[in-house]
């Protein structure tokens, strides 16, 4: 039996209405969860670049991969490699912030080069992006501070050096 990873697919795809629909829906009908989602217009108006993330073996991804590209407004898909690419994510945090702990919530906050967005007398906001791990790390770190909500983005990745998703299309 393989092992199950979780894979990063990136696609480009037509920017009308309906379409990460059906995408969404090619999973679902397959019993696929999609892990993280985050989808947004290119530097071409007509174009959207996806990107999410699957939890399956190599047979699971190969899969999809052939399946998404099947799809009439998919223009193209790529598995990124994650050595190849950079990852960034972003959490809004909200924690109680009592009197006695506001300096140790700062100072974790500084060192991880996240952000205090909003400041009330009884809670913070905060603000972090990064490579899903850093994410993680300092979520464990405020976490006995109490978290009182949080909401992260899905991944966003890119491929390092001049390759681009679009190149392989234009060429």
């Amino acid at each position: 039996m393989e092992t199950v990873k979780r894979y990063t697919i990136s696609a480009l795809v037509s920017n009308k209405s309906g379409v990460l629909t059906r995408i969404s829906s090619l999973y679902a009908r397959r019993g696929y969860n999609i892990e993280s989602l985050t989808v947004c217009a290119t530097e071409d108006a007509e174009i959207s670049r996806l990107s999410l993330i699957l939890k399956g073996d190599e047979y699971t991804l190969h899969q999809m991969l052939k399946q998404m590209n099947k799809l009439e407004d998919v223009i193209k898909t790529a598995c990124a490699d994650e050595q190849d690419c950079v990852y960034r994510q972003l959490a809004l945090i909200k924690v109680a912030a009592e009197p006695d702990s506001r300096r140790q919530i700062v100072e974790a906050t500084e060192i991880y080069k996240a952000k205090v967005v909003d400041f009330s007398p009884d809670t913070m906001v905060l603000e972090i992006t990064g490579d899903p791990s850093k994410l993680d790390a300092f979520i464990k770190v405020i976490e006995p501070y109490k978290i009182l909500e949080m909401q992260r983005t899905g991944v966003t990745v890119l491929a390092r050096g001049a390759n681009t998703l679009r190149q392989t299309v234009i060429n």
